[in-house]
């Protein structure tokens, strides 16, 4: 049981709860529990789906092989490749069973905007021209893990959208985002070798570190933006902010890059709990 919890990638889960907290946070007084919950389980499911049919079908291609980081499934040999396709089966399936629920108890848009997300999450690195090949992953990490997660579950509370729903949006998509980039930089050198065109990649090493840089700043600007004074409490995690910007540009490259991947979800967590604070006393 412990190589599918490795391969289901624990450290990539805050991309996960972190937009649904802020999401729900917003909402304040109309906050439902039921449907915080089931939009939860939507996010955690898709997250763990995508991160194991990335496992299967960089496995079944080989980019795998030669790659630093959290255990492979597939690469590894510690499950075969039917095996881990079937567990993206079952967790993506879960994610369309849950959000079935959330949707017959809001609206029933939300069908068509999770049957997107679940081609989007198996498309990334699955079937002939998956476009995390070509470098387009950071965008559909910030449109689905940040503007549909956070402004879903606040629409799936509320039944509207508001500009604020759409501030509080842009940092959970851009410090997803920095996981994905992170991770990305880390496997900077072997995907290109294998013709993997990632962001981190097509931007090269100095640009993509300015990039994650600038995707922990592009967070504290928008919150910012919403000007409530209470959600300025994310500025207690500056000093995190700082020292991973300063590690990234410092230099840090392969496996020293594995323990920064973990505190920039930590990073995202302890961020996503500070603004939803704010939120809630806003």
């Amino acid at each position: 049981m412990n190589k599918w919890i490795a391969g289901a990638r624990p450290k990539t889960l805050p991309a996960a709860i972190a937009p649904v907290a802020v999401g729900t946070a917003l909402a304040g007084n109309e906050i439902d529990p039921l449907l915080a919950l089931l939009a939860l389980l939507v996010s955690l499911s898709l997250q763990i789906g995508v991160n194991y049919a990335n496992d299967y079908s960089d496995g079944v291609k080989g980019t795998d092989d030669n790659r630093v980081g959290p255990m492979r499934l597939v690469a590894s040999g510690a499950a075969s490749a039917h095996q881990v396709k079937t567990a993206a089966y079952i967790a993506l399936g879960c994610g369309g069973f849950f959000g079935l629920l959330l949707a017959l108890q809001t609206s029933l848009w939300l069908i068509a905007v999770g049957a997107i997300a679940i081609a989007a999450a198996w498309g990334y690195t699955g079937g002939k021209n998956p476009y995390g090949y070509f470098g387009f992953g950071e965008l559909a990490v910030f449109v689905f893990f940040g503007l549909v997660a956070t402004m879903g579950t606040y629409f799936a509370q509320t039944g509207t959208l508001t500009l604020d729903s759409l501030l509080v949006a842009i940092p959970m998509g851009s410090l997803s985002c920095a996981l994905l980039a992170i991770n990305n930089l880390r496997d900077r050198a072997a995907d290109e070798l294998v013709g993997k065109r990632t962001l981190a990649v097509r931007l090269g090493d100095s640009s993509a570190r300015t990039a994650f840089i600038a995707l922990l700043l592009l967070a504290h600007m928008s919150v910012i933006a919403l000007f409530k004074p209470w959600t300025l409490l994310t500025l207690l995690v500056l000093p995190m902010t700082f020292s991973l910007a300063k590690a990234i540009r410092a230099g840090a490259i392969g496996s020293a890059l594995i323990p920064l991947l973990g505190k920039t979800g930590k990073l995202q967590l302890r961020f996503a709990i500070l603004l939803s604070i704010g939120l809630l006393l806003s």
